[in-house]
């Protein structure tokens, strides 16, 4: 399974005719964010969501027990765990599937002692190990955390258009989600597995669907009809997350969240913007990856604000304007960058044509903040910044590398403040360095000013 965010090189053909904003005109909301205190980590509500993917486990050596000893866990709201599949008939599903789905990874690999959030061995015989055992632990720690299972991303939402497209489909589709993340009735394998051993690791569900209406992989399929099947999707998932929720013994309310896309026309496309809010606890806006390394030019990815081109506040714009609420939209940031090599033209390296993404650590063209840090580090590296635009880039003369850093991340967190935005959403938490240092740039931003 790819990273989903090496494949959207979509998103750099899509239509540049966008309204452009400029940082003056970045004024406090009107309408404060909503809503109380989150007393489990002792913060204004703000939503702090970040991706643990299912396969950093291996290469990355990234653990769910590094979120907690990295003193990530405590300045988290959400986990999203990446991903859960779609099977061709509209079911969710897992196994030992090689590029379907890793049930090894989820629940069957055991973790020794030093591995372990709470520091106890897995036994042969319990019937939850791997990733979701540890969540389970991590919680258990952490009260108040909350982990949603998300479903599709960008390899696997090849069957989300058959998943959503009849009633019958569509109630099949959010009941096999249900029974298999939220009761937890996962599929046998050795003593693992079985009714309800995952019970009690969700809290939810996050729809990534990449994208209705839109086309996405080379393999995912996509309808015209999607745009209205979705909003039935999420309206279906709503109702049968509540049903669940109120029958249990203490009634639980189950979040619904999506990731949703940069460009206008995909949003067009897919999105009943006012219709699919009433029923979503939150969206996660696509704030990154709006140039990618597959692009002859160099450019910014991820740039709060950027003249007749993609930006955050061009995003959040689009999607307030469409009649979405700013409590409930949660801005995007990288934690890697993209990058060129081959990068002629002279000046700071921007906008210059270059002969190919750069090479990288796991794959050409996208690295790891933590790895850029390493670079910048070395003072081989210039770092630029355009500070009215709100980014920053590496260049070295000859390779150049776009990323969000610290001073980056306190500028964007500023914006969800003054715009009364939901929060922030990072992927993936596996790019940070050891000791949290973007995570905890956000929080710092987000925390309640005194």
């Amino acid at each position: 399974m790819r990273r989903r965010t090496l494949a959207r090189l979509t998103i750099a053909a899509a239509s540049f005719s966008l309204l452009a904003a400029l940082p003056a005109a970045l004024a406090p909301a009107a309408t404060a964010n909503g809503g109380g205190h989150d007393h489990a980590h002792g913060h204004h509500a703000y939503k702090r969501v970040g991706y643990f993917t299912q396969w950093g486990v291996y290469g990355r050596n990234f653990q769910v027990k590094d979120l907690d000893t990295s003193g990530t866990a405590a300045k988290l709201t959400h986990i999203n765990y990446a991903f859960g599949n779609v099977s061709p008939d509209g079911r969710c599903f897992t196994g030992n599937v090689p590029g379907e789905a890793d049930a090894w990874a989820d629940y069957v690999r055991p973790l020794d002692a030093a591995g372990s959030v709470d520091g106890d061995a897995d036994t042969a015989d319990q019937p939850l190990a791997g990733n979701f055992n540890q969540l389970r632990e991590l919680k258990a720690k952490h009260p108040g955390l909350k982990v949603l299972i998300s479903l599709g991303g960008w390899s696997w939402s090849t069957h989300f258009s058959d998943a959503a497209r009849t009633p019958a489909s569509r109630k099949a589709f959010a009941s096999s989600c249900i029974d298999l993340y939220l009761k937890g009735n996962l599929p046998v394998d050795g003593a693992r597995g079985g009714a309800g051993a995952a019970a009690g690791v969700f809290d939810g569900i996050d729809l990534d669907w990449e994208w209705p209406g839109s086309a996405g992989d080379t393999d995912t399929v996509f309808r015209p009809e999607d745009k209205q099947n979705f909003t039935a999707l999420v309206r279906e998932f709503r109702t049968q997350l509540d049903a669940y929720g109120r029958s249990l013994k203490k009634h639980k309310h189950y979040e619904l969240t999506a990731f949703v896309p940069t460009a206008p026309a995909k949003i067009d496309a897919g999105f009943e913007v006012p219709k699919i809010m009433r029923d979503l606890d939150f969206v996660t806006l696509q704030g990154y990856d709006f140039h990618v390394s597959g692009e002859k030019t160099t450019a910014q990815q991820s740039a709060l604000f950027a003249r007749g081109d993609f930006s955050v506040d061009q995003t959040v714009g689009d999607w307030l304007r469409r009649g979405a609420p700013a409590r409930k939209l949660v801005m995007g940031m990288p934690f890697y960058g993209q990058g060129w090599t081959g990068v002629s033209g002279g000046g700071d390296g921007l906008g210059q044509p270059a002969t190919g993404p750069a090479p990288a650590t796991w794959a050409a063209g996208y690295e790891d903040y933590k790895a850029l840090k390493k670079l910048a580090d070395t003072g081989t590296y210039t770092v630029h910044r355009d500070r009215q635009g709100g980014h920053a880039w590496l260049f070295d003369g000859t390779t150049l590398w776009t990323y969000d850093d610290p001073q980056v991340l306190r500028t964007k967190t500023a914006y969800i403040r003054d715009r009364g935005l939901g929060g922030a959403m990072v992927w993936s938490l596996d790019g940070d360095t050891p000791d949290g240092e973007l995570i905890t740039a956000i929080d710092k931003g987000l925390k309640p000013r005194r």
